[in-house]
């Protein structure tokens, strides 16, 4: 019997004692994060488009991340984007059956692959931000690149290597429209999405324009 009540106070002993510790040990954190020094290192702030890189001290930097707010000029960008995709793709899928580079078709391919998915990323933005997603005939006649309905036309006739200098051709012409709507996104847009989207069009595609033209010659 005497045991057995000696145990049980070195039972509860040991819970005290283990009470008493966490308690220290929380003290003690809690005093770290009170005293812990704030960080005085400066931040760099890249400048927008044309614009030179900003110093900021970490109160600025705290307040200095804009909102993800939307303008016109992101929608009306998002919108023909998509637009100007799908032309894109229209001629891409030309190119399996009337080009005769293998080149050329590989190029096609790429500009399917990644365009096509960027068109359902941009479409399910439109979706999610209650937008309007535009029609399969929206008028994109003053759409920087499009090809007009008489250029497609043509396009679809040749074949062979006719074909290939006219896909050529047409394709950069696109590619430097869509780099013309994707850098006026960057100056008058405010969405941080959109602006990334318009980011890597410009280097997609500018890097597609530079393959074109050594396969064109120039």
């Amino acid at each position: 019997m005497l045991v057995r009540i000696a145990r049980e106070g070195r039972a509860r002993i040991g819970l005290v004692v283990v009470a008493c510790a966490a308690f220290f040990l929380s003290a003690c954190a809690e005093d770290v994060r009170e005293s812990a020094p704030a960080s005085t290192a400066p931040v760099i702030a890249p400048g927008r488009p044309g614009e030179e890189a900003r110093t900021l001290s970490p109160a600025e930097a705290a307040t200095a991340v804009p909102s993800p707010t939307i303008n016109a000029a992101d929608v009306r960008y998002v919108q023909d984007m998509i637009v100007h995709h799908r032309q894109a793709l229209d001629m891409a899928a030309l190119a399996p059956s009337r080009a005769s580079s293998a080149k050329l078709k590989a190029l096609a391919a790429r500009i399917h692959d990644v365009q096509e998915p960027e068109i359902r990323v941009m479409t399910s933005w439109l979706d999610r931000e209650r937008l309007p997603r535009p029609g399969h005939h929206a008028d994109h006649h003053d759409m920087p690149g499009m090809a007009t309905p008489e250029q497609m036309n043509k396009l679809r006739a040749a074949s062979g290597a006719a074909f290939d200098g006219l896909f050529l051709q047409m394709m950069v012409a696109h590619h430097e429209g869509a780099i013309t709507m994707a850098t006026r996104a960057l100056t008058e847009g405010s969405h941080l999405t959109v602006e990334q989207w318009a980011t890597d069009v410009i280097a997609e595609q500018t890097a597609e324009i530079r393959r074109m033209r050594e396969m064109q010659g120039t």
